[in-house]
């Protein structure tokens, strides 16, 4: 491993786990810390009550801690290296203080040790990855429409963005409870994640129940690569390490698949290979990503520069594709984020200019569709028309559209209004029209993301429900905080704490993927429940259907992230800590319902009482997304901040300018 990856490993490990001495801090340890150092001759103060010493920034832009373990006893005071524990008392309450004898030798010995820990505590075997070029150089391709003028990224010093982040204390006592939770979500990425290893390495999936494995997206290690920046977060050192060096090795020709998904391959692959990168700093990852955005930059050699949905290599060979002409509006929306970080990395202007053409096309079609202001499930990118479908939605087939708008603001710097613009009008027409508050039983304050359709000019509400929605309170909370907004902040809550609450009143604790329920009249406001109304909706009749839902459309979980995703998100703004019970409670019904023999699996019902039937499936987003979201949840809330980071669709945090 490379120095500059160390540096991030320090890093990481500092700030996910400071609970134990700084060098130590690789694994979360609840016994005394005296039993656990991995170095000999270092001895580490007894377990008993944390204090962190801010230290400074990482080479990422992170805060580094020293965290030291001292006696919980009054009488029993620690004295180590010039740190000194005192008493204070304040109205009667006794609290610990932690002062720190400035003295010259004192500050000399703390650096030297820093340094120390920085160049030697860490294995380094002095080389950076061994990277294989494939044996395809996608960049020297005919281009068949080529750019007349590349535009080029935003220039200037980025503008100082309002916090997104609440203001946690830097300093503090460590939260056990939230500790052991966290562990228990590390447990959990260690035991599926070995189980791949064992019965699908190099594959793209594990089969969870039957312990085989399966291709899905062109056949390169798919969960290896979406994974990675995972192991990197977890601090799983030795399995990074292990992937890396295999993902550096990659020939992306080496495929018998004819076609990709662009969509997909965007965010899970070239994303998990940037997020990668930006923690480790591992230059092999940044040069598999540039291969794997020149593979995919051909989709956009169409006559338009907009993006085909497929990237099919016999008709990017022969010159012949176009873009669909009813494709889903996030294909080509979702393209943005992962290739403006590949250009300010990487320095290649084709990649952002790639992305900025998609952005023209949206922000000048905004005020066209049949709800101005957003835009319909499915468009003709090919011929750059947005009438061909009248069925608006922030779930599937749009979410990550509009998702990006807020993150690309961040990414930049905000030095492109146009995102503010594109958010501003689209989550206007989406609350007007998309949002619903249920009718419940018992009174919540609580919000569900709907679907709404277009005929004639009338627009109809379809209070459908989609776990893919969930996403959409992180948005809120996101374009809040980024654009001054208080009330999305508040509606993001709302949002997430709905979908929250829909894990809790299913058999498993889980939400179904899509369901129906009675919208109240207004989004504000008293909504008392009606017992006829809903008798009378009632499209299904079923004694599993919990009061209030009308529908179950779709009764499977496939491991999804999106509701964590909110609640994580939320957490990290607003700094209510019953958001973190909430996810816990979650994080239980999830691993409960879906734990095979093997791993853990997809379900076909979540109203299903006792054990629940697998599907047989581990979408690699369960490992890339979902338990990362559960981890940092009960992580220290500084660790990954969101004033330094955003995370793409697939939960792979890119670094934000500063």
């Amino acid at each position: 491993m490379s120095k500059v990856a160390a540096i991030g490993w320090i890093r990481a490990v500092n700030r996910h786990h400071p609970c134990l001495i700084s060098y130590q801090a690789s694994r979360a340890e609840t016994t005394p810390a005296t039993t656990g150092s991995k170095h000999p001759g270092i001895p580490l103060l007894r377990q008993s009550s944390d204090y962190q010493v801010r230290l400074g920034e990482s080479h990422l832009g992170s805060t580094l801690y020293l965290v030291i373990r001292c006696s919980q006893t009054r009488d029993d005071r620690d004295s180590v290296a010039g740190v000194k524990l005192e008493d204070n008392k304040r109205t009667g309450a006794r609290r610990r203080a932690l002062a720190i004898a400035v003295h010259p030798l004192f500050v000399f010995s703390v650096l030297a040790t820093i340094i120390l820990l920085l160049v030697f505590l860490i294995p380094n075997d002095g080389k950076e990855l061994h990277f294989r070029p494939s044996s395809v150089d996608w960049s020297n391709w005919t281009t068949y429409h080529p750019v007349a003028s590349m535009k080029a990224l935003p220039t200037g010093t980025p503008r100082r963005l309002p916090k997104v982040q609440h203001e946690f204390p830097l300093t503090g006592r460590t939260d056990w409870t939230l500790r052991a939770r966290q562990r228990a979500v590390r447990d959990v990425f260690v035991r599926d994640y070995n189980a791949y290893k064992q019965n699908a390495w190099g594959f793209d999936e594990l089969t969870p129940v039957g312990g085989g494995w399966k291709n899905t997206y062109g056949g390169w290690g798919l969960t290896m690569i979406d994974a990675l920046d995972t192991m990197f977060i977890m601090g799983l050192r030795d399995d990074f390490n292990t992937a890396a060096a295999t993902i550096a090795q990659i020939d992306w020709a080496n495929t018998t698949y004819t076609s990709i998904n662009v969509f997909e391959s965007t965010i899970r692959i070239l994303g998990g290979l940037i997020s990668a990168y930006d923690l480790s700093g591992e230059k092999a990852l940044l040069q598999k990503a540039e291969e794997f955005g020149n593979m995919l930059y051909l989709a956009f050699d169409t006559p338009n520069r907009l993006p085909c949905f497929w990237l099919t290599f016999a008709n990017a060979y022969n010159g012949t594709q176009v873009a669909g002409n009813k494709d889903p509006a996030a294909g080509p929306g979702s393209l943005t984020l992962e290739f403006t970080r590949l250009a300010q990395l990487t320095g290649n202007l084709k990649f952002f200019d790639a992305a900025d053409r998609v952005t023209d096309f949206f922000f000048r079609t905004q005020n066209q569709t049949a709800i101005p202001g957003l835009w319909p499930r499915l468009v003709d990118f090919q011929n750059e028309e947005v009438d061909v479908d009248h069925y608006f939605t922030l779930g599937a087939n749009s979410d990550s559209l509009y998702e990006y708008f807020p993150k690309m603001y961040a990414l930049l710097g905000g030095l492109d209004d146009r995102y503010e613009t594109l958010y501003r009008r689209s989550m206007a027409k989406a609350t007007q029209m998309l949002l619903f508050k249920p009718m419940l039983l018992e009174e919540h304050d609580l919000l569900f993301s709907g679907d709404a359709t277009e005929d004639y000019g009338i627009v109809s509400p379809v209070t459908q429900g989609q776990h893919l929605a969930c996403f959409v309170g992180g948005m809120f909370g996101l374009g809040g905080k980024l654009f001054g907004s208080a009330s999305h902040v508040s509606i993001g809550d709302r949002l997430a704490r709905g979908c929250a609450w829909a894990y809790s009143q299913f058999a498993t604790g889980i939400m179904p993927e899509q369901f129906e329920m009675v919208p109240c009249s207004t989004l504000d406001g008293p909504c008392p429940f009606d017992q006829k109304k809903w008798e009378l909706q009632m499209l299904q009749e079923d004694a599993t259907l919990p009061t209030g839902f009308v529908n179950l459309l779709d009764p499977r979980y496939i491991l999804r992230p999106e509701a964590i995703e909110s609640v994580f998100l939320l957490y990290r703004m607003t700094g209510n800590t019953d958001l973190q019970d909430l996810a816990w409670d979650m994080f239980q019904a999830i691993t409960n319902a879906t734990e095979t023999s093997v791993a853990h699996s997809a379900i076909a019902n979540v109203t299903q009482q006792g054990v629940p039937d697998k599907t047989d499936q581990m979408d690699s987003f369960w490992l890339s997304e979902t338990l990362k979201y559960f981890y940092l949840i009960f992580a220290p809330p500084h660790y990954i901040s969101l004033d330094e980071w955003v995370f793409n669709t697939e939960a792979h945090p890119f670094r934000r300018p500063t």
